[in-house]
C-alpha cells in the first residue's frame, strides 16, 4: 500500500496512519492495477466504489453519439474518482481510462456514508473530507463550464490558462495535459488551438514549452 500517497490525499486529511489502516479495513479497501489505455469503468456501469489513484493517473472522458470524445478531467496520485456515481448508485456518465500504468484503491461508499458501529472519529472525519471533495469537484465543473462558454479557441485558452495560473498562484505553471488532451478538454480542434497558441506567444501574451506555460 502506498501510504505516502494516502497521507497526501484530501480524502484522508486529518486521519493518522494507524487510523487509516483501520479505516481501510472498515471500507473493504481493494487495490487494483490498471494497464495503460485500459478503460476499467465505462459509461453505463454502476459501481458502489469510489477510487483513489495510488500511482499513475486516470482520464475521465465522455463520448457522444458520433464518437467524438471530450476529456473532462485527469485524476493523478491522491485524487479520487466515481464518488458521486457511487454515492447515488446511478450509472456512470463517463469512461474511466488509465492514462498510464496505474494503481487504484477502491473503497465502498456505502460503508463510508453509513459509518461503523463504533462511530469512530476517523470515520466521521472521512465523511467530512468526502463532502469537501464533492464541493471542490462541483467548483471545478463550474470553472470548466466557464471555459466552454467562451466562443472562440483563443478565449477558451486564455480562460483555462488564467484559471491554472490562479490555482498555482504563479504566472508559471504546468498543466496535466498533452496538446491533444488539452484540445479535447477545451472541445476545440487541435490544429486550430496550436495555431492560436503560436499567435499568443508571438503577441507576448504567454510563453510555453510542451505543457509548461508562463503568462506574461
Amino acid at each position: 500500500m502506498n501510504w505516502s500517497v494516502l497521507a497526501r490525499s484530501a480524502l484522508f486529511e486529518g486521519i493518522g496512519e494507524g487510523d487509516r489502516a483501520a479505516l481501510l479495513a472498515c471500507l473493504g479497501a481493494r487495490e487494483r492495477s490498471i494497464p495503460k489505455g485500459q478503460c476499467f469503468l465505462r459509461a453505463g456501469d454502476v459501481t458502489r466504489d469510489l477510487g483513489v489513484v495510488l500511482c499513475g493517473g486516470v482520464d475521465l472522458t465522455r463520448e457522444d453519439h458520433w464518437g467524438n470524445t471530450s476529456l473532462l478531467a485527469r485524476v493523478g496520485p491522491g485524487g479520487t474518482f466515481a464518488e458521486v456515481y457511487a454515492a447515488l448508485g446511478v450509472p456512470l456518465a463517463v469512461d474511466v481510462t488509465a492514462a498510464e500504468e496505474t494503481a487504484v484503491l477502491l473503497l465502498n461508499v456505502d460503508r463510508a456514508l453509513t459509518g461503523c458501529a463504533a462511530a469512530c472519529r476517523f470515520h466521521q472525519r472521512l465523511v467530512r473530507n468526502l463532502v469537501m471533495l464533492l464541493a471542490q469537484k462541483n467548483r471545478a465543473l463550474s470553472q470548466k463550464a466557464d471555459v466552454l462558454a467562451q466562443r472562440t479557441t483563443r478565449e477558451k485558452l486564455l480562460t483555462y490558462l488564467s484559471a491554472q495560473a490562479e490555482a498555482a498562484r504563479s504566472d508559471a505553471f504546468t498543466i496535466p495535459f498533452t496538446r491533444q488532451q488539452l484540445a479535447d478538454y477545451l472541445a476545440v480542434d487541435r490544429s486550430a488551438m496550436t495555431v492560436e497558441l503560436g499567435k499568443l506567444a508571438k503577441e507576448g501574451v504567454l510563453r510555453f514549452e510542451k505543457n509548461r506555460f508562463e503568462l506574461l
